[in-house]
């Protein structure tokens, strides 16, 4: 399922000529190079209309959010009226409220989920496919979690090789509390910057993002909305420091002595 999945973006991204795009986004974040004009690549016709044809193949997206819309209220537009919108919309974004809905969880408890609606979805979908690849060029290469051509498979392949060939026994299981919904948004957005990305209107629109009004409860000064599309990716980016912390601890820190391969 998974090779499906990632065989299938990858015809969308070469159908949309977006695919060279993401590769060079990938080599020049991996070379340390600073992106400034981001915002002119997330407008860019061809990957409004790919992240259109992403979001519906997305399931989800017949799913309402507050305003009681689905991906049928974008379907009757044409292409031309959906890049107009898109382009409109962010150029003074102003998010529209999130849907809250508590779906139950195996040991009983309840998981909130924040669902935005259908047309900030797309706005979303817009954004996460240019922050992408900049980003994965920055995450450790033993992150498994809410990555593209990753899963808990290769988490396992991993484990069973630091088992067997490197006789490590230990595991240290660590769970953070409630963590898509105390995500810090200032410091969310200077891990941003810090990783090159620079785009001082992304980040407005970002910022306008994660402030968006919660159904419910109002205008929230932390966390991400656990349902949204970025919101794993944003996850990924405030952990990222502490997967590269514990990978100096004890996996890539200098030695004394020069060890070669």
């Amino acid at each position: 399922m998974a090779t499906t999945t990632a065989n299938t973006k990858l015809r969308h991204n070469e159908y949309y000529g977006q695919q060279s795009t993401f590769d060079e986004l990938y080599e020049r974040s991996l070379n340390g190079v600073k992106f400034n004009k981001l915002y002119d690549k997330i407008v860019e016709e061809s990957n409004i209309l790919l992240a259109y044809r992403n979001i519906k193949a997305n399931t989800g997206s017949n799913t309402e959010g507050t305003d009681g819309k689905t991906i049928k209220d974008i379907a009757g537009m044409t292409n031309q009226q959906v890049i107009t919108m898109v382009k409109r919309r962010l150029k003074n974004y102003i998010p529209q409220s999130v849907r809250r809905v508590e779906i139950l969880k195996d040991n009983g408890q309840k998981r909130p989920l924040g669902i935005p609606t259908m047309f900030d979805r797309l706005l979303q979908q817009c954004i996460l496919q240019i922050l992408e690849p900049i980003c994965e060029a920055k995450f450790h290469n033993h992150s498994y979690g809410f990555r593209p051509n990753r899963s808990t498979e290769h988490a396992k392949a991993t484990m069973h090789r630091m088992i067997n060939l490197q006789h490590l026994h230990f595991v240290v299981d660590i769970d953070i509390k409630g963590f898509y919904d105390n995500v810090d948004h200032g410091k969310l957005l200077k891990q941003m910057w810090t990783m090159g990305i620079k785009d001082k209107q992304l980040l407005c629109i970002i910022s306008a993002m994660l402030k968006a009004e919660i159904e419910g409860l109002g205008i929230p000064n932390k966390g991400v909305p656990q349902g949204g599309l970025c919101s794993p990716l944003f996850s990924n980016v405030v952990l990222n420091e502490l997967d590269w912390w514990i990978s100096d601890q004890w996996e890539s820190f200098e030695t004394s002595y020069p060890y070669k391969k």
